[in-house]
């Protein structure tokens, strides 16, 4: 066996240059044009597939483009599609546009969406991505003064009434990429730029017809104004729109269940109603009719011990909550416990939340375990049980708090705060209107004390079976036709 004479200069060596050449060697990057889970690809990376050409003024406009005779919109349409493919080309997996035709547009229309893109632009660069075919998530050069760039990209430039610039700046230089993740969810868009907020939740105009709200469908356009424009990872989620059902199962029923909520009307609740609606089926949370201060919505009786089911969706950033046992006219987290309802992955709260106001969390007191959230803009089911000292929450299907109350407060809440709510046992069920829209459905209660007795469950299928059997003449009745003994 050959002897190694071990050499420890040497070694030190070999090490730092290992070193060098992983600090020097660029990381592996991603494949282009392949969405992540969840999303479908806008741009497969080889063509112009899924796109088309935007017809030329005045059909730009969509009301203008609707309202076109078949035979006309299809002539302009070629014509579009003849200038998308002189002026738009594929490049290495990136869409480039030579800065002398029109504007790009999906061959679909979307409606509720998350979309996430990669663009750049050269020096004095001037784009943006219209949503619903309406004007427009802004991208330009920053440097550009004159236009008042200075501001940064990603506002709703077209905004008259509500906010068009955008948070802060949050740019790459001038030639590198940046990525925006755009929300849209109704009339409400969000932007992530650069994994910075830049547009939180903002209700975006009609540029076409400011008389009117933004249209619920439409095509997504990549705008230029004759700069050359690049694109690439363009991804799209779908957010489905879906109306409340509001009703309990049958085994809900029988079980002893009962439906807060009617999806007419705010029937049953009290306090902070100037701040909600009802509208199909589903009971939204509006700043825009609270004036931005929504304050609390009760529910006219009082409950104790409970098992209380909800569906919930959120938009990005959105924050409320569900008090339980607060007391009339009390502050929920306080002076009842407030069960958070956020989106706290959301930028907004990036560096400074902390474990006990996460969604789910027993305000101040237990912290939820998390990662069960579902993304913003799909529905999530929760289900709070209050028993004496004992809460639990379970989200989609997960418990995320199981907790004696008693013990998580002692000798203090991790808040440090004084919570008197721990010590009550009944009080409102209440929504805690924090600013922000969200939407709620299937609102049902199983009352497992004596303070909701006054509730009654509906009957279930065979209680009234055997209701409706009892008003027909014995001989008709089914269970005598078959031979049965009668009820």
């Amino acid at each position: 066996m050959r002897r190694t004479t071990f050499h420890p200069g040497a070694g030190l060596i070999t090490i730092a240059v290992l070193l060098f050449l992983g600090a020097t060697v660029p990381a592996a990057q991603p494949p282009l044009n392949q969405p992540p889970k969840g999303f479908v690809a806008l741009f497969n990376g080889q063509d112009l597939t899924g796109w088309k050409g935007l017809l030329k003024g005045p059909y730009d406009n969509p009301d203008k483009r609707a309202a076109l005779a078949p035979a006309e919109a299809k002539k302009l349409q070629q014509e579009a599609d003849e200038d998308m493919r002189a002026h738009w080309k594929v490049v290495d997996g990136v869409l480039v546009f030579d800065g002398k035709g029109r504007s790009l547009c999906t061959a679909k229309d979307y409606g509720d969406f998350e979309m996430l893109v990669d663009w750049k632009i050269e020096k004095a660069g001037d784009s943006g991505i219209y949503l619903r075919g309406s004007p427009q998530v802004q991208i330009w050069d920053i440097a550009n003064r004159a236009v008042g760039a200075e501001v940064g990209s990603g506002g709703l430039y077209n905004n008259q009434k509500h906010p068009s610039k955008p948070k802060k700046v949050a740019d790459k230089p001038v030639g590198d990429w940046n990525t925006f993740r755009i929300t849209m969810i109704g009339n409400r868009v969000t932007v992530i730029l650069n994994d910075e907020l830049v547009v939180d939740n903002v209700i975006m105009e009609n540029y076409w017809d400011r008389s009117k709200p933004i249209y619920p469908t439409g095509q997504i356009e990549l705008q230029n104004h004759g700069n050359f424009l690049y694109f690439r990872n363009l991804y799209i989620r779908e957010i489905p729109r879906e109306k409340g059902t509001n009703e309990l199962t049958t085994q809900e029923r029988q079980e002893g269940f009962v439906s807060l909520f009617n999806g007419q009307d705010l029937t049953g609740w009290t306090g902070g109603t100037q701040g909600y609606l009802v509208r199909d089926g589903l009971l939204i949370v509006d700043p825009a009719r609270g004036n931005g201060n929504l304050g609390n919505l009760y529910t006219e009786r009082e409950y104790g011990d409970f098992i209380f089911r909800f569906e919930f969706r959120l938009t990005p950033g959105a924050n409320n909550g569900v008090g339980i046992r607060v007391p009339e006219g009390g502050q929920a987290s306080y002076g009842g416990m407030e069960i958070q309802i956020l989106d706290h992955d959301s930028p907004r709260y990036r560096g400074w939340l902390k474990d006990y106001q996460h969604h789910g969390s027993i305000y101040g007191v237990v912290p939820a375990k998390t990662g069960y959230l579902k993304p913003v803009g799909e529905w999530n089911s929760e289900e709070i049980i209050a028993r004496g000292k004992r809460i639990t929450v379970t989200l989609n299907g997960t418990t995320i708090v199981d907790a004696d109350i008693e013990k998580a407060s002692t000798p203090k809440t991790p808040d440090g705060r004084k919570h008197p709510g721990l010590t009550r046992d009944k009080g409102y069920l209440a929504f805690c209107g924090h600013g922000d829209y969200l939407e709620f459905r299937n609102l049902r209660i199983k009352p497992l004390d004596k303070w909701g007795q006054e509730e009654r469950a509906e009957p279930s299928d065979s209680a009234l079976r055997i209701i409706e059997e009892r008003r027909q003449p014995y001989f008709l009745r089914p269970s005598c036709i078959r031979g049965r003994p009668g009820v």
